[in-house]
């Protein structure tokens, strides 16, 4: 609901999920505290999906398909930005390092030629993210594994055809 309206009432919320809004601000004192805490469950997904893809260790092809698939559960389990975060220096620093991460990952994959080098600095740690939040968000039928299918295709690939 946060996520299709950043600003929905603690009633709305606590009405979808079946319990009084009281039960909801015994749990969280404020909406600051709710949304604090929701976030927080979506950076550690994040850095969950991170570490299950062993993005230091695996094999390039096999770490990108595996955090492509993850960050696209992440994406459709927790439908929220993060940047509304960002002035917490502590959520910052955490997906700095998340981003640091998959950076240092894919300049791995130019190294190993599953990528092309010579592309602008930071593309393709900026396109990444906007290929899984689109087909997280525009392909819901699809399952996390032939979503990521769709991306890693898309992102190795591209739309053009075969010369």
């Amino acid at each position: 609901m946060l996520a299709a309206d950043p600003g929905v009432s603690i009633a709305r919320i606590a009405g979808e999920a079946g319990v009084d809004r009281r039960t909801v601000y015994r749990r969280f004192a404020s909406r600051e505290e709710l949304l604090a805490a929701i976030y927080a469950c979506r950076l550690e997904a994040i850095e969950g999906a991170i570490a299950d893809a062993r993005l230091r260790e695996a094999p390039v092809a096999v770490a990108l398909h595996r955090y492509v698939e993850n960050i696209i559960g992440v994406n459709r389990t927790w439908p929220v930005d993060l940047a509304r975060m960002l002035a917490d220096d502590e959520i910052r620093a955490r997906r700095d390092a998340s981003i640091r991460d998959v950076d240092t990952f894919l300049r791995r994959a130019i190294d190993e030629g599953l990528l092309r080098p010579g592309t602008p600095e930071g593309w393709a740690g900026a396109l990444l993210p906007q290929l899984m939040h689109l087909v997280a968000r525009q392909m819901p039928d699809l399952e996390a594994a032939q979503a990521a299918d769709v991306v890693v295709d898309t992102f190795l690939h591209g739309l053009g055809a075969a010369t």
